[in-house]
Parts: C-alpha cells; sequence; structure tokens
C-alpha cells in the first residue's frame, strides 16, 4: 500500500513550483488531491485557473484523483467551499498543506501599507482561512464519533526565522506562520491534528528572482534546488506515520532535513530586585559576550 492511500490533501497554491510538486508526489502515494490555485503573478495579481488544471491532468494521466479547485483563499467563505469540495469530491480530508503565496520585495524604507497589507493578507489570512474550516470540519467528525487522523502543514521561510533584507513585510508575515504552527499543535492535539510548519529552498519563481545564482538549474548530477526534493518530507507529514510530529518547524533543502530548534532561553541575569537603568548596560553586555552567534539576516 502506498504512503497516502485513501487520504485527501487540500494543496494552496498548487499549481507551480513547490506546490505543483507536492500535488504530484501526494498523488504518487495515492492520496486524492485538491489542487487550489487562482493563478496569480508572484506579486499576487490577475488571474488564470488554466494552471491548476494541467496539474489535476497530470495526475489523473499518471492513474491518479484529483480535483482542480479556484477559490480564494483569503476569503472566508471561499475558504470552506475548498474544504467542501474535497469532501463533496471524496469523502473526507485529511492533510491541509498551506504554500501559497506571494512577495512584494522592498527595502523598509520604501514599503507601502498597500504591499505591507497585500502579503500580510495572502500568507496569514489565507492560512487561517483554509485551516479554520478545516478544523471546524474534523472537530465535528470527532464529535459525531469518527476517528480523525489530521495534518495541516504550514509554509514558513528562512526569511521568516532570521529575516531577509528587502523583505520585511514577508518576513514579518512567514515569522507569523511559523509562531501560529506552534499554537495550532498546542491546541489541536485533542482532537487528533497536528501542525507542523516547512520552511523550503527551492527554485521557484520567487526564490529565482532573488537568488538567481543559487537557484540556477544545474547541468548534471543532483539538482539540490529542484523543489521535488522538498515533496518526499511533506508527503510523510501527511500520512498516517508522522501522527507522533506535530509543533516542529522542518527547514529542506536538496537532501537535507533540519528540525529548527525555535526560540529558547538563552544566557540570563536575575538582580532579584529593580534595576537601575545605568546598570543595565553592563549586564546586557555580559550577555552578549556568551550568547550563541545568531543566524545572520538572509542578504546580510
Amino acid at each position: 500500500m502506498t504512503l497516502c492511500e485513501g487520504r485527501t490533501v487540500i494543496i494552496t497554491g498548487a499549481a507551480r513550483g513547490l506546490g505543483r510538486s507536492y500535488a504530484l508526489a501526494f498523488a504518487a502515494e495515492g492520496a486524492n488531491v485538491v489542487v487550489n490555485d487562482i493563478g496569480t503573478s508572484l506579486a499576487g495579481e490577475g488571474r488564470d485557473t488554466s494552471a491548476a488544471d494541467d496539474v489535476v491532468a497530470e495526475i489523473k494521466a499518471a492513474g491518479g484523483n484529483a480535483i482542480a479547485n479556484y477559490e480564494d483563499i483569503t476569503d472566508w467563505d471561499a475558504a470552506k467551499r475548498i474544504v467542501d469540495a474535497a469532501v463533496a469530491a471524496f469523502g473526507d480530508l485529511h492533510v491541509v498543506v498551506n504554500n501559497a503565496g506571494i512577495v512584494r520585495d522592498r527595502m523598509f524604507v520604501s514599503a507601502t501599507p498597500e504591499e505591507w497589507d497585500a502579503t500580510m493578507h495572502v500568507h496569514l489570512r489565507g492560512h487561517f482561512c483554509v485551516s479554520r474550516h478545516a478544523v471546524d470540519y474534523w472537530r465535528a467528525q470527532q464529535k459525531a464519533g469518527n476517528p480523525v487522523d489530521a495534518r495541516i502543514i504550514n509554509t514558513t521561510s528562512g526569511a521568516g526565522l532570521q529575516g531577509s533584507i528587502a523583505q520585511a513585510a514577508y518576513s514579518t508575515a512567514k515569522g507569523g506562520i511559523a509562531a501560529l504552527t506552534l499554537v495550532q499543535a498546542a491546541e489541536l492535539g485533542r482532537y487528533g491534528i497536528t501542525a507542523n510548519a516547512l520552511a523550503p529552498a527551492a527554485r521557484t519563481r520567487m526564490t529565482e528572482g532573488a537568488f538567481a545564482d543559487k537557484m540556477a538549474a544545474v547541468e548534471s548530477g543532483f539538482d539540490a534546488q529542484d523543489p521535488d526534493n522538498i515533496a518526499p518530507t511533506v508527503v510523510w507529514l501527511g500520512s498516517g506515520q508522522s501522527k507522533h510530529v506535530t509543533g516542529y518547524v522542518f527547514e529542506l533543502e536538496g537532501g537535507r532535513i533540519t528540525i529548527e530548534d525555535g526560540w529558547k532561553l538563552g544566557p540570563t541575569v536575575d538582580k532579584q530586585e529593580k534595576w537601575a537603568p545605568a546598570d543595565v548596560g553592563d549586564a546586557v553586555d555580559k550577555l552578549l559576550a556568551v550568547r550563541s552567534e545568531p543566524r545572520k539576516v538572509w542578504g546580510s
């Protein structure tokens, strides 16, 4: 039996790049796939439903099961229709992969409220809307006495974990998604739902522009930036084998799988009484001298 036989997965932004790789890999492991994509540009503009249709056709040609869905993940009612479409087509829902996103690269001093709001809207609201409706469905299943073995797989980024120059909005949104994942994992386990996040590094429309040299295709040998390298871990996280794994951020690149440590307590000093402002600087300097060296902001 294949790894995800009979499981149904919604993948947002599934028509290109990483999302397409996930869709094909899940289908190859027996999953029923909802290919959700409205076909926007990298900046979130325009619509083209043919891209989602092409992925569905590719899955079906290989003997898999899939439907296309063109609903807007940032629209509360539309997000419910995505969940409803999955259940109507395949009888159940097991996995949500929140992959869709946009980017509006801009130095912070030049950033506009419109660009900021658009980035937050797609990444944060998009992750929220689809997951909330999926959780409503899973809770109802549990209350009805049906076993739930469900997965939320979110998408953060190295930019969200350590920051990235010229990507203030994107980094902020992706950092928020990492934090959201921790909360979902802590709250939703009682319902049979796990939540994990990915920080994938691979060749996509988003990374080819920002890191052109690193993302260039290789002529021979292992192509570390091929988005297909990321898909196996995502499929495993969506399978029944991963039910013991929740609340983690996985940084993935090529053949490398890393579990991030996240925020943790570093060097500490406790005076056991109120500090005088003039004494704080000395204490902070001593802590900085013994702290672990942080990772640098991307691009710095």
